[in-house]
């Protein structure tokens, strides 16, 4: 009781908060198109990757299949690590999806170095102390250190300018909107509702947003700049808003939106994207439903083209762990609170998996509906050929987890912490899983075979 007294007199002494990173979008702006066109490749296949949270131990992991992706060579001297479409990440998983975005391949050479083995808690405040107590209390225990950081250490200053969308791969940064309890997901649709400048905001602080742990961290603030621009909300977030039938998760999306718009908020207060999505999902998903045409957001020639669709969902969550069932006790303090938290995040894992998998399955399915709409002048316009098969489009979505290796290996990786500090001899276990993890993929390997 005493050190609740005293915590409570400490949080009151000081207020712990961030100041919002974002600019107003500016009537001499348009709008927030990074870029005009949608790139036009000339491939048949779609791939797709999203990377979970779990701190370094997440970065690490999918790191290893990135470099897998590297291993296999595709056409006209390219890898499929060329080939990547999409990129989503959460939290860990976040920091090498944005690095993989501004870097391309330029990341297999110096990310392990620049981030993977250094202490990118060197100047975080993570000891337990009544000060740091009170700070959480008051609003988290850092501010603004990781963000810092992370500019300083890894992303050079650099702004999501950098991440143009007429360039392989697309990148969507996740993070949870506390007071909506809601994905939010760094990129045109949300900074649009906000009537915000995406291309002058910070990487490295959407890529902090994703990772702020409640209470170890305070949130990351955005500015809502209501009235400041003319374009309406896209089409589809009024359509999920009065669909009664809408998945939950996607629904409340949408109306947060449209505060963001409306005036209702002035400020949005982000925290861990896997508070609400562990997996790293939402961004493709809203991806996928921003899509005003049948085929987007490939082009046209692209989706015509299209022979095969892979999801890659890179899983370093952590699993089940702790020994309290073993005793009519328990679990009592801090291993309760993890067991609720788990629980939480486990759950919403599980449910946004499924609600993907269903998104992108009917996204295929009214993909080959329009491909068997067209005209032979849109397949000759097309550059299809005549003994083209409109329904020839195989889709895989695979989970990558440590479960996909031997029981033992996977034991040893789950048990690493879920930390942004790691020995190296873990790091390089992480990554070797990882690549093992997606090189054992029987959905990959008939990805890689064409059927």
């Amino acid at each position: 009781m005493l050190v609740a007294v005293v915590a409570a007199g400490l949080a009151g002494c000081a207020t712990v908060y961030n100041l919002p990173g974002n600019a107003p979008l500016g009537a001499a702006l348009a709008d927030n198109n990074i870029a005009r066109d949608i790139p036009d490749y000339q491939d048949d296949a779609l791939l797709a990757l999203s990377f979970s949270g779990g701190g370094t131990r997440a970065a690490a992991f999918s790191f290893g299949v990135l470099q897998e992706l590297d291993r296999a060579r595709s056409t006209a001297g390219k890898t499929l690590l060329d080939r990547v479409d999409f990129v989503s990440g959460v939290s860990g998983g976040s920091v090498t999806a944005a690095y993989f975005g501004l870097k391309k391949r330029g990341a297999l050479d110096d990310f392990r170095e620049r981030f993977l083995l250094r202490n990118a808690e060197e100047g975080l405040k993570t000891q337990v102390s009544l000060g740091n107590i009170g700070r959480a209390l008051a609003g988290g225990v850092n501010n603004s250190q990781f963000t810092d950081w992370l500019d300083r250490n890894l992303f050079d200053g650099a702004r999501f300018d950098s991440l143009r969308e007429d360039r392989r791969p697309r990148v969507w940064i996740n993070a949870s909107d506390i007071y909506n309890r809601t994905p939010f997901v760094f990129g045109k649709t949300a900074f649009d509702a906000l009537c915000s400048d995406i291309r002058s905001y910070r990487i490295a602080e959407a890529v902090a947003a994703s990772a702020a742990v409640p209470l170890a961290f305070a949130p990351i603030v955005l500015e809502t700049y209501p009235g400041g621009c003319a374009a309406p909300l896209p089409p589809w977030l009024d359509r999920v808003r009065n669909d009664p039938n809408a998945q939950p998760l996607l629904r409340s999306f949408a109306e947060a939106q449209a505060r963001y718009r409306d005036g209702s908020m002035r400020y949005v207060k982000l925290l861990d994207g896997g508070l609400v999505d562990n997996y790293g999902l939402s961004g493709i998903s809203i991806g996928l439903l921003a899509a005003q045409r049948p085929y987007e957001p490939l082009s046209e020639r692209q989706a015509a083209k299209l022979r095969r669709i892979l999801f890659l969902v890179v899983d370093a969550g952590r699993g089940i762990s702790g020994d309290f069932v073993q005793s009519l006790e328990g679990p009592s303090g801090v291993e309760l609170v993890t067991a609720a938290a788990d629980t939480a995040v486990d759950a919403s894992v599980r449910s946004s998996y499924a609600a993907f998998s269903a998104l992108a399955n009917d996204w295929s399915g009214k993909l080959k509906h329009w491909r068997c709409g067209l005209s032979a002048a849109d397949r000759s316009r097309l550059g299809v050929g005549p003994n083209w098969n409109c329904n020839d489009v195989g889709i895989y979505i695979e989970r990558l987890g440590f479960d996909r290796l031997e029981p033992e290996r996977a034991g040893i990786l789950n048990a690493i912490p879920t930390r942004f500090s790691l020995p190296a001899e873990q790091v390089d276990l992480l990554i070797a899983g990882g690549a093992d993890a997606l090189r054992l993929s029987k959905a990959y390997q008939s990805f890689r075979q064409g059927h």
